[in-house]
């Protein structure tokens, strides 16, 4: 395997276990986010921690999304005791929707798979126009068009 398929595998991996943390049927976008924010030593990684995009700090703004999304219909998670995600070991967890077009937009930005670096995979999730994580980064307050753009530089400029 080559290093783009390593990291990839590692990301997805990652976002496989954060999936399985949220009692999620499937891998979606935000789980993939979740997943590059854990790769520190990365472009992507970096790239997210300058804007101050750490782990937590996403989790904290999928967490918000969520709140914001039910109070949207009338409900508050805050009067009511939800209970904690019951994750499924044995179960396997495939890639959703958001998780495929991620990636799929990700690998439309580098003409060969051999240009492929991981920066472009934050870029496939940051193009996204709706959905939950373009949601839960507005949320955040976070420019998403100058998050891309740092992260198409350094698609082009770093090799990892």
């Amino acid at each position: 395997m080559s290093a783009i398929d390593h990291y990839l595998d590692a990301v997805i991996r990652q976002g496989e276990a954060e999936a399985r943390h949220d009692g999620s049927a499937a891998i979606e976008a935000h789980h993939l986010l979740l997943g590059l924010a854990a790769q520190q030593d990365s472009a992507p990684g970096a790239v997210l921690a300058a804007a101050g995009l750490d782990r937590a700090a996403i989790r904290a703004a999928l967490d918000r999304e969520f709140e914001h999304s039910l109070s949207t219909v009338g409900v508050s998670p805050a009067a009511f005791a939800l209970p904690s995600p019951t994750p499924d070991p044995d179960r396997r967890i495939g890639l959703g929707a958001s998780a495929r077009l991620a990636l799929e937009r990700g690998f439309f930005h580098a003409p060969r798979k051999r240009d492929l670096r991981p920066a472009h995979l934050l870029l496939g999730i940051l193009e996204a126009e709706l959905g939950t994580v373009p949601r839960a980064l507005t949320l955040a307050g976070v420019n998403r068009e100058e998050l891309a753009e740092r992260a198409k530089e350094a698609a082009s400029t770093a090799d990892w």
